[in-house]
């Protein structure tokens, strides 16, 4: 677990925090870990808001549109929720005319207006789409420049089997394997890592994604005060809870008293925990929503070492994959 820096005052932290954000690939224990930090009395969980991947709702809504998973169910939940008190359909279809209403706002408006409506607590977003690119970091950097980020990390190994036993599932719903063009298939065949041979990349291996993935949040956060930051592994939070979310939220600047890090032990008390309703049913993973708990890690690390099962060819972990998790401690 990296350190965060304690030396300013909570108060200071709070009075200047705007917003967290936790950055992470998919897949990376994001949808439990926002819902834990929610519970928190001073912070407010909301679904996958997915907004900074455009300036404006105008753009993100067009975004939505050409999105091969529902993109826009997130941010429907909260505006529903926030702006007319309930997760119904009628809400989310008050919360679709909303938006268009507010087509000409940025993004950044539109955020610092959810965030205005549940204030004093603190918005906590999850997207994942932010870290796909340096460009959507940058985006939330200068938009909420007094944001706080938390790099949330995943062993590769698990990272990957995640991916595929989610693709897996959605195959055998389908009755037919996933078209190219879908966002899981994108990031089990991401790009091929540097000096990776040409012959491998036609297969699906998910090690690539986390690898990009992490090393984009990685350089962005080169650039970010120490004091705005704190990187700290899923397992690790999964393991033994109380003292990583007694860390993260002191380097927030937030309450660290037994009942505050009791109530982080609660995801599924999370106003958005469990599907939603009709034309926004999810926002977050589908697992979690399906049993929306906290539930331990399992008790067997995961491994640097040996063939990874999702490939044909017996291969281990790149040894770009297996440096930068070593470099987070992963063995």
């Amino acid at each position: 677990m990296t350190l965060c820096l304690d030396v300013l005052v909570n108060e200071l932290v709070m009075e200047q925090t705007e917003i967290v954000f936790i950055l992470a690939p998919p897949r990376s224990f994001t949808s439990v870990t926002c819902a834990m930090l929610g519970q928190h009395p001073q912070l407010y969980g909301v679904p996958e808001l997915r907004l900074l991947a455009a300036e404006t709702v105008e753009e993100w809504t067009a975004l939505c549109r050409r999105a091969t998973y529902p993109m826009a169910s997130g941010t429907l939940r909260a505006v529903g929720q926030l702006v007319f008190g309930e997760q119904t359909e009628d809400s989310v279809r008050m919360a679709r005319r909303w938006l268009n209403r507010h087509s000409h706002w940025s993004t950044r408006r539109l955020i610092s207006f959810l965030s205005d409506l549940v204030f004093p607590r603190i918005l906590v977003d999850k997207s994942p789409n932010i870290v796909y690119s340096r460009r959507n970091l940058q985006r939330a950097y200068r938009m909420f420049p007094r944001a706080f980020f938390i790099h949330l990390l995943r062993h590769p190994r698990g990272h990957a089997k995640s991916i595929i036993k989610l693709t897996k599932l959605i195959e055998e719903r389908r009755g037919s394997p996933l078209p190219p063009h879908h966002w899981l298939m994108k990031l089990a065949s991401f790009p091929p890592l540097p000096r990776e041979e040409s012959d491998e990349e036609s297969v699906l291996d998910p090690q690539r994604a986390w690898y990009q993935l992490n090393i984009n949040i990685r350089r962005f956060l080169q650039f970010v005060p120490a004091s705005r930051q704190v990187t700290i592994r899923g397992e690790d939070l999964l393991a033994n809870p109380d003292p990583v979310l007694r860390h993260i939220a002191k380097c927030i600047g937030l309450d660290t008293g037994g009942s505050a890090i009791e109530a982080m032990k609660h995801p599924e008390y999370s106003l958005y925990a469990g599907f939603g309703p009709k034309g926004a049913s999810r926002g977050n993973d589908p697992f979690f929503l399906k049993n929306p708990v906290l539930r331990p890690g399992s008790d067997k690390p995961e491994s640097l070492e040996g063939p990874l099962s999702w490939r044909r060819d017996d291969r281990g972990f790149s040894q770009e994959v297996r440096d930068l998790a070593m470099h987070f401690g992963y063995t």
